[in-house]
């Protein structure tokens, strides 16, 4: 089950599969989200905030900057974890006008018994969708069909509905939400000023101005910044 085992490899496609299954696989397996529309969507959710069943769906986050996570099921091990660290900084996502969908195959009921009983998921206001006929996974590219979970992929959103940031692991290393929240803060900043933001950008530090000097820093970046100011 999801988290609770060591990595196995995917599937792979035999020498007696046919051509279609073949070009089925490579379409379940696509690589990357990224500059993709989000896929269309809707399923149930339970709405930890309120405590209430719902429904979600891909025309809730149209206009907003949006965070979609997938975890590989309920009551395991690293998920939980995860789940408390993204609910942590709900708050901090909120003051970027950030919403988060945390999704897994499991059930609406599932989501409400596991936000209920596990500790460390007191207080938790995330929304979790729940991606039973597993569709979502599938249509996001994360889902392990020979298992039925989801990889543990997050995604980020633009107000336009486009993938700019995607993340995708393997079941038994939990993600770094910090990291992510300074993804989020780079590609709103970049969004706004037409700037680009260098390896490590965090809000405060120098960014690069392609957007008025392109032709000057073609080839001489290292005469804006220093590796000493990109790892500080």
């Amino acid at each position: 089950m999801g988290c609770d085992t060591g990595i196995k490899p995917r599937k792979k496609v035999t020498q007696v599969d046919t051509i279609q299954e073949i070009k089925e696989e490579k379409k379940k397996m696509s690589s990357t989200m990224v500059r993709q529309e989000m896929p269309e969507f809707k399923m149930d959710a339970y709405d930890a905030k309120s405590g209430h069943f719902t429904t979600v769906s891909n025309e809730d986050y149209k206009g907003k900057w949006t965070v979609i996570c997938f975890y590989p099921a309920d009551f395991t091990f690293v998920c939980p974890t995860e789940i408390a660290a993204m609910n942590a900084k709900y708050d901090d996502f909120q003051d970027l006008n950030t919403e988060i969908l945390a999704v897994s195959v499991d059930s609406k009921f599932s989501h409400k018994r596991f936000a209920e009983t596990e500790p460390i998921l007191k207080d938790l206001k995330l929304m979790m969708g729940a991606d039973s006929n597993q569709e979502v996974s599938r249509a996001f590219g994360v889902l392990i069909e020979e298992e039925g979970v989801a990889l543990r992929g997050r995604f980020l959103f633009n107000p336009d509905g486009i993938c700019v940031a995607q993340e995708v692991q393997a079941d038994s290393v939990g993600r770094n939400v910090n990291e992510f929240l300074r993804q989020v803060q780079a590609w709103q900043y970049a969004t706004k000023t037409g700037e680009v933001c260098p390896a490590g950008w965090r809000p405060g530090k120098k960014t690069l101005p392609v957007n008025t000097d392109a032709e000057k820093m073609a080839g001489r970046v290292g005469d804006y910044i220093t590796i000493e100011e990109i790892l500080s």
